[in-house]
């Protein structure tokens, strides 16, 4: 696979940009997170103006070879049939995507269930589900490549279509199982990842089922160790759907995309992105704090703040969906909003 080659956006319009959100009239800072938000979206661009250009989001479904030994309330068919709900449009991420205009695609990235070619729906399946990490890796070094090129492949041929900001989501049984092993592992002690801590209730366990959860976990980690790169980890513990994420997310930096940020989930794509390759992190926003406990765990450690906290914690790309109107009126405020010179308002003395 040729190494992903992502360029941190140049800090040459730096200046000229805060000065042009200092300039509006209002008074400095007053628009809050939106500020930073502009100013980072115009870098991305290398702009003054910048646009959103066809913004999507993009679900990435794969199934988990260890959902069967009961790490989830749910078994294991859900995730075909919640891929068969967004084809027909009847999800939540339907319909907020149709509230706010997004472009939807769903990416079948490894699920146990044969679709047939359907409108809205990428075929790119790896295996039919990981294998199960309780007794071997989830997957091949040769399958974490794959999914990691398909995905990079996905984020370049949304970008050549016109798109310049994508919003990432998930589905899959048992992939809060897989981001807990992972955020334990690439957080690290030191950041309060203990497994106890990054793994929660996922789709609604009850006490009994998160304890249970918790214990298969940690015989994962007997068997398979804590490995430190972010590769060996996502192949050791990892699913079709979030490595495919990460090398979405990779691919879209390379082409100096707004990445959007979901939850927990999609957060753990982005621990790896990151640990392959640093520069990935100014491309993207982060949409919302999740229920998840080890959601604020990973925001911790990557240093990032969040737009939203509305206590979320369905997947799907929805908190992305709904941050997007933030995005859009960081954009605008920037783009349309008078300066104290253009609107003969008087500056502070």
């Amino acid at each position: 696979m040729t190494p992903f080659a992502i360029a941190p956006p140049d800090t040459l319009l730096a200046a000229a940009l805060q000065d042009k959100i200092d300039r509006k009239t209002k008074p400095i800072g007053a628009l809050g997170r939106l500020e930073p938000l502009a100013h980072q979206i115009g870098l991305i661009q290398q702009t003054l103006t910048p646009t959103i250009r066809q913004p999507h989001i993009v679900v990435f479904a794969g199934d988990h070879g260890a959902a069967k030994a009961g790490v989830s309330a749910y078994p294991q068919d859900v995730t075909w049939q919640m891929v068969e709900n967004f084809l027909a449009g009847g999800a939540a991420i339907n319909v907020f995507s149709r509230q706010m205009d997004l472009g939807l695609t769903v990416v079948d990235a490894g699920v146990n269930h044969d679709f047939g070619k359907r409108s809205g729906l990428i075929d790119a399946k790896i295996a039919v589900g990981t294998a199960n990490y309780l007794q071997q890796p989830a997957m091949t070094a040769a399958q974490r490549d794959a999914a990691l090129q398909r995905g990079r492949e996905i984020a370049h041929a949304l970008a050549d279509s016109g798109c310049n900001c994508v919003g990432f989501g998930e589905m899959g049984i048992g992939n809060t199982a897989s981001a807990s092993l992972i955020t334990h592992c690439l957080v690290g002690a030191e950041h309060d990842a203990d497994l106890y801590t990054v793994t929660g209730r996922g789709t609604g366990l009850d006490d009994a089922g998160l304890f249970h959860k918790r214990r298969l976990l940690a015989q994962a980690l007997e068997r398979g160790g804590r490995p430190r790169s972010g590769l060996d980890v996502l192949a050791e513990y990892g699913g079709f759907e979030i490595a495919m994420m990460a090398g979405a997310m990779l691919g879209a930096a390379e082409k100096h995309m707004l990445i959007l940020v979901d939850g927990f989930i999609v957060t753990a794509a982005v621990l790896v992105a990151h640990e392959i390759n640093h520069n990935v992190l100014a491309y993207c926003v982060f949409a919302h704090r999740s229920e998840e406990p080890g959601h604020r765990v990973q925001l911790d450690h990557l240093d990032v703040q969040p737009l939203m906290e509305l206590d979320l914690r369905l997947g799907e790309g929805t908190g992305a969906a709904l941050a997007f109107p933030l995005v859009q009126a960081a954009v605008n405020f920037l783009d349309e909003m008078a300066s104290f010179e253009s609107a003969g308002v008087s500056d502070r003395g």
